[in-house]
């Protein structure tokens, strides 16, 4: 099937002729893969460098060994803007597995506009999508592909609007299970990032539960993920956040200092001191 020229502005970021494209974007043209086709003409080596750095792909880094084409996230939503409708969960499985950082990106941003829309039906669209996926499909391929999930970003810009969302009304057992067990430091920030969705409906015994599943996790990514949501919790609930804070050894006196100063940090200065001098 012949892809129809694009439309509008997004559609236009990928525009340029046929025999500029390096084989791998020929390939993936063959394959009517048009996410993958698209992320790889937008590649920058010159921002390759700077993203490597940023995101620690050194020996012994938390990212290391990582690949980038060196695109940024603006660009790559603008992509998945434009080209989410004529993707389906094949052409996502070619991209979450990519080795490139901003493919996978691209593959989970993708997956979390087919879950939106398979949420608010298809009456809503104004043109029909080509996956036809529905939410169950979109939570399955994410928890079948944990293992290319691999950084913090890739987590934090997935995992709420999709799991999250998900078990609003669902039992949560298994975001419990991916923070105790989790294979990796990625699948244990999945679970408690997710609960993000909870927070913002009001719902806070979640976050605080998990938050003591990892409170004394020894890598420094979780205790700034866990701190980040107790601050959040805070924001609606401060009561709330102090009791915990106080209870249980207190557990302010015990929990790295990270996570403290992340979890304080909209505290009254005053107040943000006491518990800091411990």
């Amino acid at each position: 099937m012949k892809v129809d020229p694009p439309q509008n502005e997004g559609d236009q970021l990928a525009q340029r002729s046929d025999n500029q494209a390096c084989p791998l974007q020929r390939k993936s043209q063959q394959r009517k893969n048009r996410l993958l086709t698209e992320m790889l003409r937008q590649a920058d080596p010159s921002q390759v460098a700077g993203l490597s750095r940023f995101f620690k792909t050194g020996p012994g880094q938390y990212g290391e060994g990582d690949q980038f084409l060196g695109i940024k996230v603006p660009v790559t939503r603008r992509v998945v803007k434009a080209c989410w409708r004529e993707v389906g969960l094949d052409d996502l499985e070619e991209c979450i597995r990519s080795e490139y950082h901003e493919m996978r990106l691209a593959a989970l941003l993708t997956l979390v506009q087919l879950f939106s829309a398979a949420e608010r039906g298809p009456r809503t669209l104004s043109c029909p999508t080509r996956s036809g996926v529905s939410q169950a499909d979109c939570v399955d391929f994410y928890l079948a592909h944990t293992e290319f999930i691999n950084n913090w970003d890739l987590v934090d810009l997935s995992c709420y609007p999709l799991l999250g969302t998900w078990l609003l009304d669902k039992d949560r057992r298994l975001l419990y299970e991916l923070a105790r067990d989790g294979k990796t430091i990625w699948e244990q920030r999945i679970g408690i990032v997710s609960t993000m969705t909870f927070i913002r409906h009001g719902q806070l015994d979640d976050t605080f539960a998990i938050a003591d599943i990892l409170l004394h996790h020894p890598h420094d990514l979780i205790h700034k993920a866990v701190g980040w949501l107790l601050r959040e919790a805070g924001k609606r609930d401060r009561a709330a956040l102090e009791t915990w804070l106080q209870e249980a050894e207190p557990r302010y006196k015990s929990m790295p200092r990270t996570m403290l100063r992340y979890a304080i940090e909209k505290f009254p200065e005053p107040v943000r001191q006491q518990y800091l001098r411990r």
